[in-house]
C-alpha cells in the first residue's frame, strides 16, 4: 500500500513500514522463548522418569504440555481475536513461565502430582511459541507470507539450540541452589519465556492483527471509492480443502514429530548416554526445526504450499527409517535421524501455516487460527503419551517406523485437495 491512500491521510503506517517493525520484535520474543521450548524437551521425560521409576509413563510430559498448549493456543487465540495479538501472546508466555516455577517446586518436593500440573500450565509456553508465527503474516503481502513466518520460526534456532546445550550448566547451578539437577532447565525456561513476555507487551505496537484490520478496511473503502463496488473476498466453498488440508498437515507432522522426539532422550538414557549427548541431539533437532525456515519459506511462495506439504511427509518417512536403523550406540545417526525429523516438521509447519492464512478470513483469523493449534496440540499430546507405551511395549525402533509410515498420510491429502481445486 502506497502512502498517498486514504489510509496514510488517515495517519494509519503503512504495511510494509510495520511489517519491518513487527518482525524485529517477533524475532527478539522467539529468540528468548525457543530457549526456554527447548529446555523442558530436553529432561521433561526423564524428570518423569526419575520420579516415576519406569518408562512406562516418560512420554506423559510431553502429552501434558502439549495438552495444555491445546488450551492456551484457544485461549491466545480468543485473546489475539478479541483485543489483538500483543495481549495474547504476553499473556501466553507469562503463563508458560508460571509453568515453569512450578515443575521447579515439583522437583524440590518430589511430587509427581505437581510435577504433571505446572507441565500442563507450562504448556501455555510451547502454544504462544507457535501462534507468535502466524503474528509474523498478518501484515505481509499474500506472495510473501511464507517467507514472514519462516522468519519468525527461524528467530527461535538461536534460543532452541542453546537451550538444550546449557541443560548440564543449569543443572550445576540447580544443585548449587539445592534443587535436583534435572529441574535446572526449567530455571533457564522460566526466565525465558517471562522475558519473552516483557518484550511483547512492551514493544509489538502497532499490534499487528489490530492494523491489518483497519488497513483492509481503508483498501476496501478506497476501492469502493475508485470504483463504486466492495470487492468481495474468495467462496468459502473454494477456501475450505484448503484449510483442512493445512491443518492435516500441521496435525501430522506434529504428532510424529512430538512421538519420536519425546522418546530418543530416554532411549538414549536406557543405553548409557548422559544428558549431554542427549542435550546434543536434542540441539540439533530443535535447530532443524526451525533454522530451514528460509528457505521453506522462499519453496512455498515459489512452488506452493502443496508440494512442500508432500515433501514433509517423505522427510518424516526418511527420518523414521533413519530412527529405526541407528545403533544405540550412535550419536551421530541419531542426530541425524532427529535432525530430519525435525526438518519433516518445518515443512509442514510453514506450508500448513500458509495455507490456513491464505484460507482464513482476516475477520476471523485469529480465531481459526487458535482452533487449528488446537488440534495440533492435541494430536503432539497423543503423540507424546502413546510414545512412552509404544516404546515399553514394542521398542525404540517400532515407534520410529510407525511414525514414519503415519506421516505419509499427507500424500494422499494433497491429492485429493489438488483435485478438487
Amino acid at each position: 500500500m502506497t502512502s498517498t491512500g486514504p489510509a496514510a491521510h488517515a495517519g494509519i503506517p503503512t504495511r510494509s513500514e510495520a511489517q519491518r517493525r513487527v518482525l524485529t520484535v517477533l524475532v527478539t520474543s522467539q529468540i528468548l522463548s525457543g530457549a526456554g521450548l527447548a529446555a523442558g524437551i530436553t529432561v521433561g521425560a526423564l524428570l518423569a522418569q526419575d520420579m516415576l521409576g519406569s518408562t512406562d509413563l516418560a512420554g506423559l510430559p510431553s502429552a501434558l504440555f502439549t495438552a495444555g498448549s491445546a488450551l492456551a493456543a484457544v485461549a491466545v487465540g480468543r485473546v489475539s481475536q478479541a483485543r489483538g495479538r500483543r495481549p495474547g501472546l504476553a499473556a501466553g508466555y507469562l503463563t508458560g513461565t508460571v509453568g515453569s516455577a512450578g515443575v521447579i517446586a515439583a522437583a524440590a518436593l518430589d511430587s509427581p502430582v505437581l510435577l504433571f500440573v505446572a507441565l500442563f500450565v507450562y504448556g501455555a509456553g510451547t502454544a504462544t511459541n507457535l501462534q507468535a508465527r502466524y503474528a509474523g503474516a498478518d501484515l505481509a503481502a499474500p506472495a510473501h507470507r511464507a517467507r514472514a513466518v519462516s522468519t519468525v520460526l527461524v528467530a527461535t534456532t538461536l534460543g532452541g539450540v542453546v537451550g538444550p546445550n546449557l541443560a548440564a550448566p543449569t543443572g550445576t547451578l540447580a544443585g548449587d541452589l539445592g534443587l535436583p539437577a534435572l529441574a535446572g532447565p526449567f530455571l533457564l525456561a522460566g526466565v525465558a519465556y517471562a522475558l519473552a513476555a516483557l518484550v511483547l507487551a512492551g514493544w509489538l505496537r502497532p499490534d499487528p492483527l489490530l492494523l491489518a484490520r483497519e488497513l483492509q478496511r481503508a483498501e476496501h473503502a478506497e476501492r469502493a471509492e475508485a470504483s463504486g463496488v466492495v470487492a468481495a473476498s474468495g467462496p468459502e466453498q473454494a477456501r475450505r480443502p484448503v484449510l483442512l488440508l493445512g491443518a492435516l498437515t500441521m496435525i501430522l507432522t506434529q504428532l510424529v514429530m512430538v512421538a519420536i522426539m519425546t522418546m530418543t532422550p530416554v532411549h538414549m538414557h536406557d543405553h548409557g548416554h548422559g544428558t549431554a549427548a542427549s542435550g546434543l541431539v536434542i540441539a540439533v533437532h530443535v535447530g532443524a526445526m526451525y533454522l530451514p525456515s528460509p528457505l521453506t519459506g522462499w519453496l512455498v511462495d515459489r512452488h506452493g504450499p502443496t508440494a512442500v506439504a508432500a515433501a514433509s511427509g517423505l522427510t518424516l518417512l526418511t527420518a523414521g527409517l533413519v530412527a529405526a536403523a541407528a545403533p544405540a550406540d550412535s550419536v551421530g545417526l541419531l542426530a541425524l535421524a532427529l535432525a530430519l525429523l525435525g526438518l519433516g516438521w518445518n515443512l509442514g509447519l510453514v506450508s500448513g501455516t500458509a495455507m490456513i492464512t491464505d484460507a482464513a478470513p482476516l475477520a476471523t483469523r485469529a480465531r481459526t487460527q487458535g482452533t487449528v493449534d488446537v488440534a495440533i496440540a492435541v494430536a503432539g499430546a497423543t503423540g507424546g503419551l502413546a510414545s512412552g507405551l509404544v516404546v515399553s511395549t514394542g521398542g525404540y525402533a517400532v515407534l520410529s517406523l510407525a511414525g514414519g509410515l503415519l506421516a505419509l498420510a499427507v500424500l494422499p491429502a494433497v491429492a485429493a485437495t489438488a483435485k478438487s481445486r
